[in-house]
């Protein structure tokens, strides 16, 4: 009996070794649990995504400027207020949460912010694992060499100077925050890169280009690449062999008969990438989403989609989302852009940010074409003196 009993429990053991060498990444969205202080003040309780300045109070000393609009013509200095809507976003913020990390042997721990404005200092168990400026764009910290299984403590501090921005920018940890936990071998935070470099009714070339992180030298592994069509059914595969010489890989493929994407017919293909060992255990999957389409911008006849000329009806949008503030929603952001579609518009122009991903997927699913102007202003000549240009030459 006693023998019996080790038996089971070795086998036990080696069970949980190979459960957490082959489980799969998963995703979690820290949206409730955490802790709110803005400085001077008392913790409490908030949900992210969440916009500390959209509380208010207003008042006209939040955004008051004493500047000449050289666009306007204007030589002499005067004040000018209401830009920013008179909100106090000017200030220091902490969050704070805890998440929990099953098993770090052979795992690998990502954390994803999807925005946080502005200046964040992101700790982890009482270390700064990373410090992002821009409080527009998304970015992501591998925190392997501080996490530890069971609970982890999060906080993250940020501060939006005065003047750092020509309209109503938003405060706090304004958009999702994720945990990835992966495998020791998996496809990085935007590990593939899609393209359709020839697109025609009969069939469209599909290349997937393709990331992968924690492998030693000349390690391989099997990566597979399946285009699943919008109605589900898959139509061509990739399966290669990958070694490991500090490169990523390429796939080719060819989808028949293509559906083609347009702002009338938004169809979506989902290209699911997956990394398995050489025994065939999936030790990572990857799913990407895109539209095959064919763009060309040509010379005194214009932008052609698909091979049709195309007229671009759109507006310059910003990111917030009127009384709701800066935190992100996709049901307003979805809303938002039905409103533009019933009024003719097939196109948006992000003004002056990278944008949510949720206005990035709605895009896509809705049939609204997406100009990403990444930045108001740089180095050379800024037009805000604690914007992004300081950082950004």
């Amino acid at each position: 009996m006693i023998k019996t009993i080790r038996v089971i429990n070795i086998l036990t053991v080696l069970f949980c070794i190979a459960g957490s060498l082959f489980a799969q990444r998963t995703v979690t969205t820290i949206n409730d649990g955490w802790q709110f202080a803005k400085e001077g003040e008392a913790w409490k309780t908030v949900r992210v995504p969440h916009d500390w300045a959209i509380y208010g109070p207003f008042d006209r000393n939040n955004d008051l400027q004493i500047v000449a609009v050289k666009q306007n013509g204007e030589t002499v200095a005067t004040e000018k207020t209401g830009r920013t809507g008179g909100l106090p976003f000017i200030g220091r913020g902490c969050y704070r949460t805890t998440f929990n990390v099953a098993d770090t042997t052979q795992r690998s721990v990502t954390l994803v912010f999807d925005g946080a404005m502005s200046n964040a200092r992101v700790r982890v168990n009482g270390r700064e694992v990373i410090y992002w400026p821009y409080g527009y764009n998304s970015f992501h910290v591998g925190v392997d060499s501080v996490v530890r299984t069971g609970e982890n403590t999060l906080e993250v501090d940020l501060e939006n100077f005065e003047r750092a921005s020509r309209w109503y920018p938003g405060a706090g940890l304004y958009r999702n925050v994720h945990v990835v936990n992966t495998s020791r071998v998996h496809i990085p935070v935007w590990g593939t890169y899609v393209t359709t470099p020839y697109v025609h009714n009969d069939y469209a070339s599909v290349v997937v280009k393709t990331d992968i992180v924690g492998l030693k030298k000349a390690e391989k592994v099997r990566v597979v690449t399946e285009i699943v069509a919008p109605d589900g059914t898959a139509v061509c595969k990739s399966d290669k062999m990958y070694v490991n010489h500090g490169q990523g890989m390429t796939q080719n493929m060819i989808i028949e008969k293509p559906q083609l994407w347009s702002p009338d017919a938004p169809w979506l293909y989902t290209a699911i990438t997956k990394v398995e060992t050489e025994e065939g255990n999936v030790i990572d999957t990857y799913k990407t989403r895109f539209g095959v389409r064919d763009i060309k911008y040509i010379p005194f006849k214009g932008f052609f989609l698909n091979g049709k000329l195309t007229k671009f009806k759109g507006v310059c949008n910003h990111h917030d989302l009127g009384p709701l503030g800066a935190a992100v929603n996709k049901s307003a952001l979805r809303h938002q852009i039905e409103l533009l579609k019933d009024m003719g518009a097939n196109a948006i122009r992000t003004a002056h940010n990278m944008p949510a991903p949720e206005l990035v997927e709605l895009c896509d699913e809705m049939g609204m074409m997406l100009m990403v102007e990444p930045f108001d202003d740089w180095g050379f000549r800024p037009k805000s003196p604690n914007g992004y240009g300081r950082f950004f030459k």
